[in-house]
């Protein structure tokens, strides 16, 4: 649940509470008013009727016109009155709204005797139109007990009333305090989310490579360490602060590297190949050299051609990461992949090599030498990696979709790669087994140069194993006038789909 939907939720519950505590105190408060009122007019109309009762039975005065004992003179409409001797109910009979004397049926009368005389007021439902009454039962001086009874409906109709107002008001008040609350509410996390935007904003660059600018920050107006929220956002602006000198320190750092690395691969061109050279000379000298000698200058030939192709990887790694941009035509991926796979087929003659090409060749965006390279390695990767007689599969297809993409895949059913290898496969100096790869002079920089390039030309590369499929999936963008380009320069068709064994 959001802050923001929490804190209305409060506002609401908060107020729905103190309105239902309001509401009961003040129908506890009136109720106990309203019968302490109707109690002394009950304790009024009481006297009256005990008055007129021991009047005439005592000598004191008359009965009423009907012959009973006079009730209705001085009481209003709806009082009662009921005379008890031990558990008989001698009378017992209310004044009606015309102010006629009207007798209880006999439930009612037998519901009397279950009053306690002189105990106080008490309530009992007498059911049927009478409803509710307020009873007091009081000794009569003549013998039995005199039971005078107010109604109670003008208590609880008023009562009633008060707790329909207040639940009508509650819930309007809670409906304007849901509706207010929000809006205040929204208005009050205003800052929280151009904090929280400014955040957005930072996980959405790309600090992982090229320059780093890291000028987003949180607003001055969000920044007020007083409140809540401006200590949040003057915290953020802090480690957004450190974070970008970090980063600028790294990538000086990288660049400082990167300088080194490429003026060294530079500089070590030329002495590598005088290296060679001379050794080269040295042994085409026509002079009769001894066998260890010879054997020696081999050694130098080999490690400096070896050497220079390291040095060679690196300065183009080199330049990748300082975002040089590769050249950009249309390149046939077609005839790079026939031209490939033919010269995978000669280094290893001791695997399987097949091809499979689309009718139509394919065109993309790049670097023709570049992806050309990328090809060489991953067939040179499988080539190295996999035992004799592993089959190497190279395929071209299209990729439909917003990006229209050229996709070349390269499968082999060897051994594998090994699972903890594969998330850090294409960084540099990665090998999977170091003594095999150091034996077959492996240098751990192919793959990392198909990712360097690849990324380069716009594309992806990526890598799935498990043992018996090894999949290489190399994506490139097309050139848009690929078809075109195909016509003009078409493969021979018994290249276009065989074994390049």
């Amino acid at each position: 649940m959001t802050l923001r939907r929490r804190l209305v939720l409060g506002i609401v519950a908060l107020l729905a509470l103190v309105s239902i505590v309001i509401g009961i105190a003040s129908v506890a408060f009136l109720r106990g008013t309203l019968m302490a009122q109707l109690d002394r007019q009950l304790v009024q109309s009481a006297d009256r009727a005990l008055g007129a009762i021991e009047g005439p039975f005592g000598g004191g005065g008359g009965g009423g016109p009907d012959g009973g004992p006079g009730l209705e003179r001085g009481q209003g409409a709806g009082t009662l009155v009921a005379i008890a001797v031990g558990d008989t109910v001698e009378f017992a009979g209310f004044i009606d709204v015309e102010g006629a004397q009207q007798t209880l049926s006999v439930d009612q009368q037998e519901q009397l005797l279950a009053i306690e005389p002189d105990a106080g007021p008490v309530s009992a439902d007498l059911g049927g139109e009478l409803g509710t009454y307020r009873f007091l039962a009081q000794s009569s001086s003549l013998g039995g007990t005199v039971i005078t009874g107010l109604p109670q409906r003008d208590v609880n109709s008023t009562l009633a009333q008060l707790v329909t107002v207040i639940v009508l008001v509650t819930l309007l008040g809670v409906a304007f305090a849901a509706v207010a609350g929000t809006a205040v509410v929204r208005r009050a996390l205003r800052p929280l989310d151009r904090v929280a935007q400014t955040a957005t904003d930072v996980a959405a660059l790309e600090l992982d490579r090229g320059e780093v600018a890291l000028a987003v920050r949180v607003p001055t107006e969000d920044t007020d360490r007083r409140t809540e929220v401006g200590k949040v956002g003057y915290a953020i602006n802090g480690m957004l602060g450190h974070i970008a000198k970090a980063l600028n320190a790294r990538r000086e750092s990288e660049n400082r590297v990167r300088r080194f690395v490429s003026d060294a691969s530079h500089e070590l061109r030329t002495p590598l190949a005088s290296i060679r050279g001379y050794a080269e000379l040295t042994r085409m000298g026509g002079h009769e050299l001894p066998a260890d000698v010879v054997h020696a200058l081999g050694r130098i030939e080999s490690e400096s051609t070896r050497m220079t192709a390291i040095v060679e990887d690196l300065l183009l790694l080199a330049r990748l990461d300082e975002g040089r941009e590769l050249e950009r035509s249309p390149v046939d991926l077609t005839r790079v992949l026939l031209d490939a796979v033919s010269d995978a087929h000669a280094a290893g003659r001791d695997h399987e090599w097949d091809l499979d090409l689309p009718e139509e060749p394919v065109t993309v965006l790049g670097d023709g030498s570049r992806l050309h390279q990328v090809i060489v390695n991953l067939l040179a990767n499988a080539r190295v990696h996999t035992p004799a007689g592993t089959r190497v599969t190279t395929s071209l297809g299209l990729e439909q979709g917003e990006r229209p993409m050229a996709v070349v895949r390269v499968a082999d059913d060897g051994p594998g790669i090994d699972e903890k290898l594969l998330p850090t496969l294409f960084e540099r100096f990665v090998r999977g087994d170091d003594s095999r790869s150091r034996a077959t002079g492996s240098t751990g920089l192919g793959l990392a140069i198909v990712q360097g390039v690849v990324a380069a030309s716009g594309g992806s590369v990526a890598a799935e194993s498990r043992p018996g499929n090894t999949v290489f999936t190399v994506r490139l963008p097309l050139a848009a006038d690929h078809h075109a380009h195909a016509a003009a320069e078409p493969a021979p068709a018994h290249e276009r789909r065989a074994s390049a064994g």
